[in-house]
């Protein structure tokens, strides 16, 4: 029986992009894979096609730890429209209220404390969380009322930056996963009298990836050939800085990637997991080099996601 390759290269990794403005998230993974010539890729992080910032893209068996960059925090920088309210939160839907209200600096700083810590949010509308199976967004473009839930999510800091003019102002933020910086926009607007939307929105940082470690997508598609485009692909386990490595012997890799657990009791084992707690994540290596995501548990590591490297 014949086989057939599948189409690309195992290309293993994580590629830092500074999205443009104005392509969608799933576009710019297309035109990494096919820069790259991967077979695998997907990306820690939905932004919408207004935003810039940092899009982090895994390749290969760096998919398998795009969960640990997701639920990561995230730092944005965004502006805000006072007195002009749309339909999607943003500059890219229809103005379905207005208001004469402004809010001075005072006034803004006042609101902001209560917009930190553990708040809970309404996704805006135009967002890709279902309903009953459908993408909200697809059913809000078809003019259907989306009632969505308010949910619970964590703003760590949230700062004022600076007030362009009566009509705009600038924002910091630190926040969780799943937090929405179009509904936190059309919320601050509310809790400060007024009406608002998102007119620019930038991320500068996700988890340990930031725009130091960020290439743009026009670099890399200047760069014309495989082997320049490859040079700016970051090791899996960048993506895993805050997990505890744990480094194996021969004999451990070769268990674990069978899927099998390693019995950690012995002596001379007691001092590789001393600074290891029940249930923790460890990334296990052989030589430096990633070999399973597993669970320390009764003295044993038990491998949950084999990387195929």
């Amino acid at each position: 029986m014949g086989w057939r390759n599948r189409k690309g290269n195992p290309v293993h990794g994580w590629f830092i992009v500074d999205k443009p403005e104005g392509v969608t998230s799933t576009r710019t993974v297309a035109i990494l894979k096919r820069l790259s010539n991967a077979q695998k890729a997907g990306h820690g992080g939905t932004l919408d096609p207004l935003a810039t910032g940092i899009l982090p893209i895994a390749m290969g068996e760096a998919t398998k730890t795009i969960p640990y960059v997701i639920d990561n925090k995230k730092e944005y920088e965004f502006t805000v429209r006072w007195g002009v309210s749309t339909s999607t939160d943003d500059r890219e839907g229809e103005v379905i209220s207005t208001s004469d209200k402004r809010p001075d600096r005072a006034m803004i700083e006042g609101v902001i404390s209560s917009f930190t810590g553990v708040i809970e949010q309404v996704p805006p509308s135009f967002s890709a969380i279902k309903v009953a199976g459908k993408r909200a967004y697809d059913l809000a473009r078809k003019g259907e009322d989306v009632a969505l839930s308010a949910r619970e999510i964590k703003i760590h800091d949230l700062s004022l930056v600076k007030i362009i003019d009566d009509e705009h102002a600038v924002f910091q933020v630190v926040s969780g996963a799943g937090a929405y910086m179009r509904s936190l926009a059309r919320d601050l607007a509310v809790a400060l009298g007024t009406v608002g939307h998102l007119i620019k929105l930038r991320r500068t940082r996700v988890g340990p990836f930031s725009l130091d470690t960020s290439i743009s997508l026009d670099e890399l598609q200047g760069f014309g050939h495989i082997a320049a485009v490859l040079e700016c692909l970051l090791p899996i386990e960048t993506a895993l800085d805050d997990i505890p490595a744990l480094a194996l012997t021969g004999t451990e890799a070769i268990q674990l990637r069978q899927g099998q657990s390693v019995s950690l009791f012995r002596k001379g084992d007691l001092e590789r997991v001393a600074v290891l707690g029940e249930g923790d994540t460890v990334l296990a290596t052989d030589h430096g080099k990633p070999v399973a995501l597993a669970e320390y548990c009764a003295g044993e590591v038990r491998p949950f996601r084999v990387l195929n490297l």
